[in-house]
């Protein structure tokens, strides 16, 4: 099982739904996904169903906060913050996110990528998909701001817009792993990315950041 795949996963009828759309919605896509579907995968009724969501895109929603806590909980947990350099952090970030590139394609992609590619016109999914996303990025401007300002280029651009970036390449790798049917597409964006960051910050890209 992929890592973050098994980041989710408790007991509870409420949780069992949330679990359920990010595993069906990242394997079929929100608009193919229904609703008892959802719930023969969670083992509930749809009154269980009725009782805890008003209705599919409510569940999404949801579930797109319920992914951005369990995965990021993996996330604080990861080796890369480890590094007493924080260009040395941000390039392993980002091999530790080459690193996770592993197993079926339904469990490496991002469930609020590709949530909000289908249904953004939600504003409720919109929102909470953006949440998602750029919560996370966040998590990378401080050690993005500072291996900047220990590279010199203070002031070329913003770090919290470079932290944004890492995950404009990392979802456009995940399209480009579906469209190919290959995970190899996105191990290739996710090794440019490394050697963008590593030209910026004075270093240099290596697989081996991938810890």
């Amino acid at each position: 099982m992929n890592a973050l795949s098994a980041t989710v996963g408790r007991e509870t009828a409420r949780t069992r739904l949330l679990d359920a759309a990010i595993k069906i919605v990242r394997c079929k896509g929100f608009a193919a996904t229904s609703v008892a579907e959802l719930c023969a995968e969670a083992g509930v009724t749809k009154g269980a169903f009725f009782h805890h969501f008003e209705s599919k895109d409510a569940l999404c929603a949801a579930a797109a906060s319920h992914w951005s806590e369990t995965t990021g909980a993996l996330f604080q947990g990861a080796p890369y913050h480890a590094h007493a350099n924080p260009a040395d952090r941000v390039l392993a970030y980002i091999g530790f996110r080459r690193a996770i590139l592993c197993g079926p394609l339904e469990e490496i992609t991002c469930y609020a990528g590709t949530v909000a590619q289908e249904a953004y016109q939600s504003d409720a999914i919109r929102s909470a998909c953006a949440a998602a996303i750029f919560d996370h990025a966040a998590t990378l401007e401080a050690d993005v701001d500072a291996a900047l300002a220990a590279a010199g280029r203070t002031g070329e651009f913003s770090a919290a817009s470079l932290a944004r970036h890492t995950q404009a390449v990392l979802q456009g790798a995940f399209i480009l792993a579906k469209a190919a049917g290959d995970i190899a597409p996105a191990v290739e964006s996710v090794d440019h990315l490394g050697r963008y960051f590593a030209l910026l910050l004075n270093r240099e890209w290596s697989t081996d950041d991938a810890r």
